[in-house]
């Protein structure tokens, strides 16, 4: 990493700002994901592009209607940066201040067999040497700035194309001198998955037993597969190459993580949630978590055969949801909270309009009016943010049916109370909580958080008029997940909000294999708005809530 730069941002009728930046890839232009973001008519969406590395500093011109300039003279493609000169994008100006003249790249040697003991020439059965990967590796970048391709939005078939015929071409080169046993296919796809993939995860990523991947340094990397957390044998080059697949994960997505912003929240392609914290924050290198999403998502049978939940509960679920019940799915982290609310959201109907909102997009909604916003975190300049609760507060303006919020987590909760009582109802979130009591305290913290001064009774009045069901979820020690508890909100007595248990799970032991063993009951308790079935043409068979009448 080179040491940090000071990039002086003078606006036209402004004071010049200065601000301190690291090694990486800033995109400049009007578009609010850019890093730099530069607002006026003269500058393009994506107007250039900032590279800054330990071997110096590069503009680039994105073929911008107004150009770009390092001095007098405008940018044609990439050139090097000049100690001393401006950079001209419209009416801006941006001269970066460099602790010192950067230092020419020396051409890296190309690849030569590694000279390692046997028991440190490969990585494992298959795999080349380390050093003739990070070789070969380096010498790609070098022909094909990848990052610079990736920053300028090139057609990703085209990328990955490029990349591919120069890699082939690179080991074609040295194939006569890559050590014994090496398959030159295996080679070549490892490289590539380096380059333009997510490296060592892309087989975890396929590996439909795996739900989550995590990444402790480049050395380490765990995966969680039929609830239990193992150690894999995969290993990346170095944490650079950690840092190039955090990388290429968060910038599509208008995201950044660097030493002032050193963790993100980002999703794959496919909805797989990612989280990713560095240096100075994480102690052991870069740290990448990743919440798989089944290829094909889970429907209420999958759960049901899983021991999840039972199929009165499931039905239950799904007649509050056709009753329009405002339902929050509570439990602790990975217990499954995202995953049972996806499934839950295929009980709305299709003709209404849905809006979800959340963090990182996760659900996948089959019904077809689905609006999905997503919040967006702040630029180089702090600006720029908009968070959860400004979608939802948003969304009360869209005319929406229904409004389903990935988590609530703070202020929103107050903004998603209102809502629920002001005719929004049939509403659906997840909150982190250890009981469905704590659900209660937890909504009147994040009310709190709003800012808003308000007494814990109007509070609590709130919620027990806005919030009907709590479908309460926990992980067990054999890593399976089990709808532990399902509650209604009956009213407030006095200063405490009262609740009935619908169904519960109670466990009994472990078998001899670890795994638990329990039963799902109702305990009895009917809920007060059955005599709402009829009007809306809806049946419920009362007897699954006999606890004497046993229908698992």
């Amino acid at each position: 990493m080179v040491d940090p730069v000071r990039l002086e941002i003078r606006r036209p009728d402004e004071r010049p700002k200065t601000f301190e930046i690291k090694a990486g890839v800033y995109t400049i232009g009007s578009d609010d994901d850019c890093r730099i973001h530069l607002r006026h008519p003269d500058i393009d969406p994506r107007h250039a592009v900032l590279t800054l590395r330990e071997d110096g500093c590069w503009i680039e011109d994105l073929e911008a209607r107004t150009g770009t300039f390092l001095g007098d003279d405008p940018v044609r493609g990439r050139r090097h940066y000049e100690t001393g000169k401006e950079i001209r994008v419209g009416p801006f100006t941006l001269v970066l201040h460099l602790p010192e003249p950067a230092a020419p790249r020396p051409q890296p040697p190309a690849p030569q067999p590694a000279a390692a003991p046997p028991s440190e020439a490969q990585d494992r059965p298959g795999s080349p040497t380390r050093s003739i990967k990070a070789q070969i590796h380096r010498e790609l970048v070098e022909r094909l700035d990848l990052k610079r391709l990736t920053t300028a939005r090139i057609d990703q078939e085209e990328l990955r194309k490029r990349a591919r015929q120069t890699i082939v071409d690179i080991v074609g080169e040295v194939d006569s001198r890559l050590p014994a046993g090496v398959d030159r296919q295996i080679l070549i796809k490892e490289i590539y998955d380096e380059a333009v993939g997510l490296g060592p995860l892309e087989d975890l990523l396929e590996n439909e037993a795996i739900t989550e991947i995590m990444v402790n340094g480049h050395t380490h990397v765990y995966v969680e597969r039929q609830g239990k957390i193992e150690l894999t044998d995969q290993e990346f080059m170095d944490d650079n190459s950690v840092l190039a697949v955090i990388e290429r994960i968060v910038s599509p997505l208008g995201r950044r993580i660097d030493e002032s912003q050193p963790f993100v929240d980002a999703r794959l392609p496919d909805g797989s949630r990612v989280n990713a914290i560095i240096h100075p924050l994480s102690l052991v290198g870069p740290c990448l978590t990743i919440r798989k999403f089944a290829k094909t998502p889970f429907v209420l049978q999958d759960l049901v055969n899983f021991g999840t939940l039972t199929p009165d509960i499931s039905e239950f679920v799904r007649i509050c949801v056709l009753l329009r019940k405002n339902i929050i799915v509570s439990g602790g982290t990975g217990c499954g909270k995202t995953t049972l609310l996806n499934v839950i959201s295929g009980f709305l109907p299709r003709g209404e309009r849905i809006v979800t909102i959340e963090d990182a997009a996760e659900l996948r909604l089959n019904q077809e009016h689905v609006i999905r916003l997503e919040a967006r975190p702040p630029n180089i300049e702090g600006k720029g943010a908009i968070t959860i609760r400004d979608l939802v507060r948003n969304s009360l303006r869209m005319r929406p049916d229904r409004i389903v919020v990935g988590e609530c987590r703070g202020g929103e909760a107050l903004d998603m109370l209102q809502a629920m009582n002001t005719g929004h109802d049939g509403s659906l979130t997840t909150i982190h909580a250890n009981s469905p009591r704590d659900v209660i305290s937890r909504l009147e913290t994040m009310v709190l958080m709003a800012g808003m001064d308000l007494p814990v009774r109007a509070i609590r009045e709130q919620i027990s008029s806005a919030v009907d069901i709590i479908v309460h979820e926990a992980r067990f020690s054999d890593g399976s997940r089990k709808v532990v508890e399902v509650a209604e909100i009956v009213g407030q007595e006095g200063e405490q909000i009262t609740m009935q248990e619908i169904f519960e799970f109670t466990q009994t032991g472990l078998d001899e294999d670890g795994r638990v063993l329990g039963s799902f009951r109702p305990t009895g308790s009917v809920p007060t708005f059955l005599e709402e079935l009829r009007p809306r043409g809806l049946h419920l068979d009362h007897v699954m809530f006999d606890p004497l009448q046993s229908r698992e």
